[in-house]
């Protein structure tokens, strides 16, 4: 759910490996998932645009939009891929606690720019930038302007502490990057998410790249090709609805025992 390469070896990949791609047309066609490239994993395409429709036709084939400032926009789908089946959702047990005191909000879509640019700005350990431009924003922006894409919102005393955001297809969800300013911010709003998706009949949720911290919640690697079955699958259902809910949520006493997964893991701070 976050993406870690850094800026600059990502410019690397650009000027090396573009003339190997597919440029992308008018059309919102995408080439093949089986044209990515090796090495770097999973790049497949470069241009086109950020439109809501583009996005939706990359999403539904399992293809994520991933680049640097100055470059031009790059095409992604990695092979094996990393996901969270939400019945396999295993929290560490300390957190049952944080999710039952209930000192903090969760909210959804009420600050989804503000939670993307928070993403944006946080620092994170071997980043010396972000990926999050403003040709991105505005692209979700407006993907959540037509229900596509969600906040989900952790707050205290009225203030946003952390939170994440990712695009919302049939029973499918894509995580796209979380930030946490205070401690469990982030896991707090990742675990009222993943329990809203599992009772909406959520299949999986993308979370692109492996990272231990998505490890220790119980997410693993699965082939490209098993993971674009299942998109195959979940993509065409009926949107989820009543992501307000989400701010309703409650966790029993037995949590994490009797979450959906139900071995709770120690996890790692907030990614």
């Amino acid at each position: 759910m976050v993406r870690t390469a850094a800026p600059r070896e990502r410019r690397a990949i650009a000027v090396e490996w573009l003339p190997m791609i597919a440029w992308l047309s008018k059309s919102h066609a995408f080439p093949p998932l089986t044209k990515a490239l090796r090495d770097p994993n999973g790049l497949l395409a470069a241009g086109g645009d950020l439109s809501p429709e583009r996005l939706l036709a990359a999403y539904s084939r399992g293809i994520f939009p991933w680049y640097s400032p100055g470059q031009p926009i790059l095409w992604w789908s990695p092979d094996p891929r990393m996901v969270l089946f939400p019945a396999e959702f295993a929290p560490r047990r300390s957190l049952a606690k944080v999710l039952r005191n209930r000192e903090y909000e969760v909210r959804c879509d009420t600050a989804f720019e503000q939670v993307m640019r928070n993403c944006a700005g946080t620092p994170r350990e071997g980043q010396d930038g972000t990926w999050i431009t403003e040709e991105i924003l505005a692209g979700y922006c407006g993907l959540h302007a037509r229900g596509h894409a969600h906040s989900i919102e952790t707050w205290v005393d009225g203030k946003l502490v952390g939170g994440l955001y990712g695009v919302a297809l049939g029973r499918a969800f894509y995580g796209e990057s979380m930030f946490s300013h205070a401690t469990d911010a982030s896991k707090i709003a990742f675990c009222h998410l993943v329990r809203f998706l599992h009772t909406q009949g959520c299949g999986i949720i993308d979370c692109q790249m492996r990272t231990d911290h998505l490890a220790s919640l119980g997410a693993r690697e699965i082939p490209r090709a098993e993971f674009a079955a299942h998109l195959t699958e979940l993509t065409p259902r009926p949107a989820m609805s009543g992501w307000a809910d989400i701010s309703r949520l409650w966790f029993p006493a037995e949590f994490p025992a009797k979450f959906p997964g139900g071995t709770a893991h120690h996890a790692t701070e907030d990614a």
